[in-house]
């Protein structure tokens, strides 16, 4: 892989995490910026290296199931029962979408990330707005 290829999928990752980490960050929540940047970094590094081993004959399907697997967990750490009450489950959604970013970006599907990524940004801020109107109702 060419290192303009590679320059340039690092650094769409670090955008689009750091884009929807911002908007984590902002509002408050316990992965902001930097937990998402990383996570969306981390996903398009293992991505890319799966997707050079894959050439040599390695399964790159099990490689994407790894990130997936691992990912989970992380989300699952952030998810608390506190009073009866779950907490946690949009902070855990995002850090598996911002993982499957990472993935979309590592092998090289920019426009699949970007636009995904936009209606990221568009489900935690816009309905975020509606879920706390229907909350006060």
């Amino acid at each position: 892989m060419e290192w303009t290829t590679i320059v340039t999928r690092l650094a769409v990752s670090v955008v689009i995490g750091g884009l929807i980490g911002l908007e984590r960050e902002l509002g408050g929540k316990p992965a902001g910026f930097r937990t998402i940047t990383l996570v969306c970094l981390g996903s398009t590094i293992f991505m890319m290296i799966g997707a050079e081993l894959a050439v040599a004959g390695s399964d790159l399907g099990r490689i994407i199931a790894g990130v997936v697997t691992g990912i989970g967990f992380l989300g699952a750490g952030a998810i608390i029962r506190a009073r009866g009450e779950v907490y946690g489950l949009t902070t855990a959604a995002t850090i598996w979408l911002a993982s499957g970013l990472g993935l979309a970006v590592g092998i090289g599907y920019y426009l699949l990330a970007i636009i995904a990524s936009l209606f990221v940004l568009v489900v935690l801020r816009l309905l975020g707005i509606v879920e706390k109107a229907l909350s006060k109702k």
